[in-house]
């Protein structure tokens, strides 16, 4: 019988489930206003006491544009030249994209759908689906995972929906967003996977 991580290590698999993933939490995304479990679900995290904002923003940069030369570079100086590659290259093309798929799905923030939202720290620019900060976080942690330790790869599955929750407490994104968000990461690492072993292949 074929056990789940193996099942998880296929490129392949993570890029169906991906972009499957993506077109799905699109298609909900555009339909005009917020469904109940949705704004229930938003509502939870965003309420969250105010006190928890300064924990917060140190785990959202973990999805922040500056967190690919960062990951890249801890990668580079630690000798796998590799991964640098791979996490520098996926990370980039993840950002890029996410502001593509925002243009075409145009889902504005919690804040215009959602009265009553709580905003937290600098208002979030340009509109809401997808998050490219959850994007960003799955598309590094699932480039780095197979190259973590025990510990690490604790820390790396605790940290990248952490970044995701970020988001929703801080009144930037709706919970589809995120969802696609993560769906994009994903799909953009299992993409650069399938093409580093064609490659690696040839």
């Amino acid at each position: 019988m074929t056990r789940l991580p193996d099942v998880l290590a296929d490129p392949r698999f993570r890029l169906w489930a991906g972009a499957a993933s993506l077109l799905a939490t699109a298609s909900a995304a555009r339909r005009d206003g917020v469904g109940h479990w949705e704004a229930g679900a938003f509502r939870a995290v965003n309420g969250l006491p105010d006190s928890w904002q300064q924990p917060a923003w140190v785990v959202m940069q973990l999805g922040a544009f500056g967190a690919v030369p960062a990951a890249a570079a801890t990668a580079w100086l630690a000798g796998d030249d590799e991964l640098a590659g791979l996490l520098l290259a996926g990370g980039t093309s993840t950002w890029v994209l996410a502001k593509l798929v925002k243009q075409i799905v145009r889902r504005p923030r919690p804040v215009a759908l959602l009265p009553g939202t709580r905003r937290r720290g600098r208002e979030a620019a340009g509109l809401g689906y997808l998050s490219g900060h959850a994007a960003v976080a799955v598309c590094l942690g699932a480039a780095a995972y197979p190259r973590l330790g025990p510990g690490g790869r604790v820390l790396a599955l605790a940290a990248v929906p952490l970044v995701g929750m970020t988001r929703l407490y801080v009144g930037a994104h709706l919970p589809l967003d995120i969802a696609g968000g993560m769906a994009l990461g994903l799909a953009v690492e299992a993409t650069a996977d399938v093409v580093k072993s064609r490659l690696a292949g040839r």
